[in-house]
């Protein structure tokens, strides 16, 4: 059996976790809570070139590829933010307007999930384990991406980066904890960028990092996860190694 998708946005404060203690894997794992673009879907190029579309289209200067990739996993606001400081209120908001247009109609880049993730998945579900999903996506994004690779029937929670605020922020995650009834040191967050890393540690949240996705290995075990693996049949391995 596998579970709903819960889209519910109203969930009660938190006092269970610490802000910012890191905890690791002391019992047994229930929840495994994982980012999107870059550790479930193969998804860097769509976003790197719709990006630089919605650039040209709003006419600020011209960026590389590398620092695209550099801010993806966050929010679309805060990400424009990042990239241009001293842009307008106006043109950021142009930048996302454009930036989604190119996404939804006009970008024609292929998108799929790593090899591997969706047997693992289903499999993982098959173990017992509780999966989520925290992504910088927005709602209709994420359930646009669910839908189209027949995966929301997998995941008790998911949320977005319009429910929350912004990795690296820990809100989602602690929102998941709440909204699952899984203590932190009982799950873990899987994700390929410092943002996700960052966030967990602030939830007190153990990480596992992966090297496949939007952050070198460097970055990423610069934030302490509990291990860094480079493909998604090794994470499935490692997270059934934490209970064998």
């Amino acid at each position: 059996m596998c579970y709903p998708v819960h889209r519910t946005n109203t969930v009660k404060n938190s006092t269970n976790y610490m802000f910012g203690i890191r905890n690791s894997i002391n019992t047994r794992l229930k929840l495994i809570i994982f980012d999107w673009d870059g550790t479930l879907m193969d998804s860097a190029a769509k976003i790197v070139n719709c990006l630089l579309a919605a650039v040209g289209d709003v006419g600020l200067p011209s960026l590389d590829r590398e620092a695209v990739r550099q801010i993806i996993g966050l929010s679309l606001n805060d990400a424009f933010h990042a990239l241009f400081p001293h842009a307008s209120s106006q043109q950021r908001q142009d930048l996302v307007a454009r930036y989604r247009l190119h996404f939804l109609t006009k970008d024609r880049t292929a998108m799929q999930l790593f090899p591997g993730v969706l047997p693992y998945l289903q499999e993982l579900c098959g173990h017992g384990y509780l999966l989520a999903v925290a992504t910088g996506k927005a709602r209709g994004g994420l359930d646009r991406a669910l839908t189209d690779t027949d995966t929301a029937h997998l995941f008790a929670a998911t949320r977005c980066a319009d429910e929350a605020p912004s990795k690296p922020h820990p809100r989602m995650l602690l929102d998941i904890l709440d909204q699952t009834g899984v203590e932190a040191g009982e799950s873990v967050m899987v994700g390929d960028t410092v943002f996700d890393l960052q966030m967990a540690n602030e939830a007190g949240v153990p990480a596992l990092a992966v090297t496949y996705g939007m952050h070198d290995v460097a970055q990423l075990r610069a934030h302490d996860p509990l291990a860094c693996v480079d493909s998604f049949p090794e994470v499935y391995a490692w997270i059934l190694n934490q209970t064998a």
